[in-house]
């Protein structure tokens, strides 16, 4: 699949974009690996993760577990064409405090990418899948704390950081929710 870029924004010398693609293929420094604390990567985007690249992520990852709701940690990324996975760990819908969960599992994953000095990002919907977050609302939450984090770090070294979906309806509603941006706050 080719990825396709549905809208982009720019936030403090940052462009966020709403991609429409396979996050395992981008040509990006670092893709965000939608995780369980457990970094245990047995299906969803985290399964395609480790067959793509390789049983090395899963290794590096059993090393690091667990990881709280909210906290990223990084592994190589094995035959990915990045260089590094980032494993935020979302929270499961139901458990409480959902959306300052998801916040801090995006604000994390950001953290570590400036750790990094990465310059590309592809991040997904984290929770949106088989944790259960209601696509509408995690994607604009997604969309949300990245604009936020950006414009109070302008000193990141992030310069692109692509918002991406496999599914069209994924890929809209974060296509909507950078559209939405107001000028207010946006540091872009």
């Amino acid at each position: 699949m080719n990825p396709r870029t549905l809208e982009s924004r720019t936030v403090a010398g940052c462009t966020v974009s709403a991609v429409l693609g396979d996050l395992t293929e981008l040509q990006v420094d670092a893709i965000v690996n939608a995780a369980n604390s457990a970094l245990a990567h047995g299906g969803g985007l985290a399964g395609a993760i480790v067959r793509r690249g390789g049983a090395v992520i899963q290794e590096e990852s059993d090393r690091l577990a667990p990881v709280p709701v909210g906290g990223a940690a990084t592994t190589g990324a094995g035959a990915l064409p990045c260089r590094w996975v980032i494993h935020a760990v979302g929270p499961r819908w139901g458990e409480g405090d959902e959306e300052l969960k998801l916040r801090s599992a995006v604000r994390s994953s950001l953290v570590e990418a400036t750790r990094l000095a990465v310059h590309s990002l592809a991040l997904p919907a984290i929770s949106t899948g088989i944790f259960g977050y209601p696509k509408r609302d995690g994607t604009r939450v997604i969309v949300d704390e990245v604009r936020r984090w950006l414009a109070e770090h302008p000193e990141t070294s992030l310069r692109d950081v692509r918002l991406t979906a496999f599914d069209a309806e994924t890929a809209g509603l974060f296509a909507a929710a950078i559209a939405a941006w107001r000028d207010g706050g946006a540091g872009g």
